[in-house]
């Protein structure tokens, strides 16, 4: 599994990776008539909240994608920051570690939006 499917997963679920592809065929989505998409939608915030508090750890996953990975119990060594670069289409220098994070966290906000996660109105993506 990738890392993105990785963070997805501990977010969103075990069923992460089948909703985007059920989308409204399912018979719950077909009956509902399109209320399919505001179904799917998860709060971020408040998991990921707990995935900190449950560390015990002081974690910024808001602004940091170590911390992020960190709350997650998701490998966020440098190795494991790089291939996640990889995976999202990264183009800089994956050797200057703080632009890298700076935009890995962008990104994975970005696409946890694209994917039905809400997130908190101070997070830019």
């Amino acid at each position: 599994m990738s890392i993105f499917g990785k963070i997805m997963g501990a977010i969103f679920g075990t069923k992460a990776d089948a909703a985007p592809a059920s989308g409204g065929a399912a018979a719950g989505g077909a009956a509902a008539g399109g209320s399919a998409a505001p179904a799917a939608t998860i709060d971020v915030a408040p998991i990921l909240d707990k995935a900190v508090a449950d560390k015990g750890e002081k974690l910024a996953w808001r602004t940091s994608i170590v911390d992020l990975m960190k709350a997650l119990d998701i490998d966020s060594s440098f190795t494991a920051r790089k291939e996640l670069a990889k995976e999202l289409g990264y183009t800089g220098d994956s050797n200057d570690s703080a632009s890298m994070n700076i935009w890995l966290h962008k990104q994975v906000m970005t696409k946890l939006a694209a994917n039905g996660g809400k997130l908190p109105p101070e997070i830019k993506h």
